[in-house]
Formats: structure tokens, sequence, C-alpha cells
């Protein structure tokens, strides 16, 4: 309860002085979507002394009850990048496992796809018919050692509005965890660890860095993006009840505050079978730590406007990378080239 007494005075002293800081840019206000019916997060603005408001490139961030009937997935996830598209959005952010999640492993093995598959095939048609770049945020791939090791990779894929494949990142930190009596979750069992970190790709919206999930606990990779220029960090997601309720939304701002960047992230909700269920709460966080955009409850859409003049704006006026002291604790930054295994 205390938490829902103190969280409005809060936003509202972030948002006043975030509103010190853009000194009249124009602003878009926090916006909160719980179904794909939700209105546009483009609210109008009256500038003083500047001309018309520039219109800033727009994202959309998808919401997603995943289970393990792939082509009801894709219905899903077809509908909502329909929607986002004619809304005029540049990027749609899709959630991890946006293809399935099996309800066993040997279910999930049986399901995954390379990445020539079939499926990946019918979202690049997507992008290409509706003209739009996908975040596809964390697809069971089949890689190139499915016969020897049987196991798959935990692949974020980036698609241009082509449809061709720009980026592919492959998940670094495994979830392993056993919370007594509440979560049971071992993902290296099935789950090859990606070799490396992808560098951030330009989009319309700005420069992507690739993530997924479990990612999200570990600064060293958004600063390591950022060190490489990343603008926009993605966490695309299926937490669970127990850790998203707890720590989901610190995290994606906690993310946000160090880097001053934008954070995307995509998330799965609800029932996905009869033993797991998903937190939700899909949102976007600005470079100051404000939610601007959030999902609630079901599969839904959520917008939100990139501003990288106000990027550059805190960065400029809170430059804390150029505070850092690389002397005493040495900087974070991608590897040129991966250690041999």
């Amino acid at each position: 309860m205390l938490r829902a007494v103190i969280q409005t005075p809060l936003c509202l002293l972030h948002c006043a002085f975030r509103q010190v800081l853009r000194r009249q840019l124009p602003r878009i206000p926090a916006c909160t979507a719980s179904h794909s019916s939700a209105l546009l997060s483009r609210a109008p603005w009256r500038p003083s002394t500047m001309a018309a408001s520039t219109l800033k490139p727009l994202i959309a961030v998808c919401q997603l009850t995943s289970t393990p009937d792939k082509e009801q997935n894709f219905t899903s996830c077809s509908q909502l990048v329909r929607e986002a598209a004619q809304r005029g959005a540049c990027i749609v952010f899709l959630p991890e496992a946006f293809d399935f999640i099996g309800s066993n492993t040997q279910e999930t093995l049986s399901l995954a796809e390379s990445l020539e598959g079939a499926q990946i095939q019918r979202y690049t048609r997507l992008a290409r018919e509706c003209g739009v770049w996908l975040s596809l945020g964390g697809f069971h791939e089949r890689g190139r050692d499915w016969a020897s090791t049987q196991r798959i990779y935990n692949c974020h894929l980036l698609l241009d509005s082509t449809g061709d494949v720009v980026a592919t990142y492959r998940k670094t930190h495994l979830c392993d965890v056993e919370l007594e009596g509440r979560v049971s979750m071992k993902e290296s069992n099935f789950t090859n660890p990606g070799p490396e970190i992808v560098s951030p790709v330009s989009t319309p919206a700005g420069k992507v860095g690739l993530a997924i999930c479990y990612d999200l606990r570990f600064p060293e990779i958004s600063l390591a993006l950022t060190h490489v220029g990343a603008e926009i960090l993605t966490y695309p997601s299926a937490f669970t009840v127990t850790t998203g309720s707890a720590h989901w939304e610190v995290l994606l701002r906690a993310r946000a505050i160090e880097t001053q960047c934008y954070v995307v992230a995509a998330a799965q909700t609800g029932q996905n079978h009869e033993r797991r269920t998903s937190y939700g709460h899909a949102m976007v966080v600005d470079p100051w730590g404000c939610v601007i955009a959030q999902c609630q409850e079901g599969p839904g859409l959520c917008y939100a406007e990139i501003d990288l003049g106000y990027l550059r704006r805190i960065r400029q006026e809170m430059p804390v990378c150029a505070h850092r002291r690389a002397d005493l604790y040495g900087r974070v930054s991608p590897l040129k080239k991966p250690p041999s295994p």
C-alpha cells in the first residue's frame, strides 16, 4: 500500500524536473495501454516561440501470451505488428519467446527451428509487407551445431523494413534460478550461451543495442553497448510473476538511468501453459528514468516517441560517461573478438 501512496508524487517530481531539462523541447507524456485498442500516445504539443513540432520516430512495444501453439502465436503477433504499422510505428518490438513457449524441454526442442526455417521467413514477409522494422526478441534457434549438441540458442533478430536480417544476438546470460517453492528454471539444460555482444544497429529510431531478458540483471552489457554508441537498449523478456513483481521496473529504470539510453522492454504476460505464468508490464523508459509507456493486463501494444534531442541534452548536462574513472576500475566495452572456448 505504501508504494501506491508515494508513486504518483515521485513521478510528478521526475516529470517536473524533466520538463526543466528539456527547456521547451516537444515532450510526450507518460502513457499506459492495456490492450491493442489503446489510444496512440502522441498528444498535441503547443509551441511557444518555436515552429510546429517535428514528429519524432514512433515505436510500438508488444505484450503477448505465447503458448506451445506456433500458428496461433504468429496470428497474434502479426495482428499486433499490422496494427502498429497502421498507426505509424517505424519499429515493432516483440518479446522473448514470441514464437512459442513450450510446456517442457522436449517440446521446446522439438518446436525449435533454424533461422532459415518457415517461421522466420513468415516474419521476413511480414516486415516487408508492413514496411516496418521488427525486433524479434527471443527466437528458439537450432544453430549450426544442432546436430552435434541437440541444444538451441535464444536468438534476438533485428529485421529491417525490407525483411532483411540486419543483426542477430544470442543470449549470453542464461537463466538458471532456483527460488524454493516459487521459481525453478534451468535454461542452460537445453540452451547454448551466445558467444558475443553485438554492436548497436542504426535504425529509423536510433542506434539499437540488443539483449534478452536475464541479460537485464547484468549492467556490464548495457554499459558496453552504450560505450559503442547505443541510444536504445532492448530487453525483450518473459519474467515470471515472482521475479517481475520484485525487480522488473526497477531494473529497467536503473539501466536507463546509468546509461542515459531509452530502454524498450517487450514482455510475455499471463498463462503461457499450465505450469507457467508471465508477469507482463511491457514498457518504455526514457533516458531520465521515467516510464513513458506501459502495458498493463493482457496482450496488447504501447507506443512511445524516441526523442534523441532529449537524450543528447541529458548526456550533455549530466555527462556521466565522461566522468567514469576508467583509471580506477577499467572501462566496460565489447570484446572485438570473443576468446576461444
